[in-house]
């Protein structure tokens, strides 16, 4: 059974979230409201740098951390809201819990920017990094939601452009098919306490415009990740896009690709992004930052 604070939590998120067309929504105000609730500043522990280039997010270090271990993360929000600030919360805890820097990415949303301009981003994100000095085999990626996503068609894109492989990846409640196939996007429409199953379907239009919802790069559940790393996936047995995850799960089991699906009963979408809020979340984020480590240990030899 989960916390009575994770239940408050649901009945909270029903109120101010799914209560709201948010398929109807404009951009900026779902913007707004999504920073409006994210700390302004870090941690004493942690360090905030912004980076306002080519590419764009924010680095945050731990005081104490392996110098060598970096986190590229990748934010949620349908990828129409969302950025580094809104999901502080998770990249402050990641980097305090894994002892790693993280590298959060702010890419260019929809609908002003269209599919694919999210994963071009994604990828230059990624280049950058290696560019200034992060050796892949240190380095795990990670997103929530669209931002899982984004994460497995950055792994895709990573093999197009012969890129060397991270260590791993991890994703929280990814979403992996657009075109919305999963039975659970209907199934678990009462159950889940943050989306209608329309806030899916009308989501992946602004997103893709004319383009396939077919495409791997837009839904990677249809891409082939043969020799990918190590992944770790989190979903909830509530959430419409629970088979998004355990569908993902099996085709990632047929590739050959080492990954463990941890499907937890009542929880909210994607809810170790909520760190502080009630206690699985903390807890799933420690298992995250295990994770992590053992990919990327301290010190010279792997």
């Amino acid at each position: 059974m989960i916390s009575l604070r994770a239940r408050m939590f649901n009945w909270y998120m029903k109120s101010i979230f799914k209560s709201k067309p948010i398929h109807l929504l404009d951009p900026k105000t779902l913007r707004d409201g999504a920073e409006a609730v994210a700390p302004d500043d870090p941690p004493k522990d942690i360090k905030l740098e912004k980076v306002a280039g080519f590419v764009k997010g924010e680095w945050h270090s731990p005081a104490q951390h392996a110098p060598e271990r970096t986190i590229y993360y990748l934010h949620g929000g349908g990828y129409v809201f969302g950025s580094p600030k809104s999901h502080r919360a998770a990249t402050f805890a990641l980097a305090r819990e894994a002892a790693a820097r993280v590298f959060s990415l702010d890419y260019r949303m929809a609908p002003e920017h269209l599919f694919p301009a999210a994963v071009n981003d994604a990828v230059a994100g990624y280049q950058w990094l290696l560019e200034n000095g992060v050796e892949p085999r240190r380095l795990v990626i990670g997103g929530d939601s669209a931002g899982g996503g984004l994460a497995l068609a950055l792994l895709l894109s990573i093999r197009e452009h012969g890129l060397p492989m991270p260590a791993g990846a991890f994703l929280y409640s990814p979403w992996t098919d657009l075109t919305g196939s999963g039975a659970s996007i209907l199934e678990n429409e009462s159950s889940d306490a943050m989306f209608k199953s329309v806030y899916i379907t009308a989501g992946a239009g602004r997103y893709l415009g004319d383009a396939d919802p077919n495409s791997p790069l837009a839904s990677p559940l249809f891409g082939n990740f043969a020799e990918s790393p190590p992944i770790l996936i989190f979903a909830s047995n509530a959430e419409v896009l629970r088979d998004d995850s355990i569908r993902l799960y099996e085709r990632l089991q047929e590739a050959g690709v080492s990954v463990d699906l941890i499907l937890k009963d009542g929880l909210i979408h994607v809810w170790p992004i909520f760190a502080g809020r009630f206690p699985e979340a903390l807890e799933d984020i420690r298992r995250t930052a295990e994770f992590i480590r053992t990919l990327t240990p301290h010190g010279e030899s792997i």
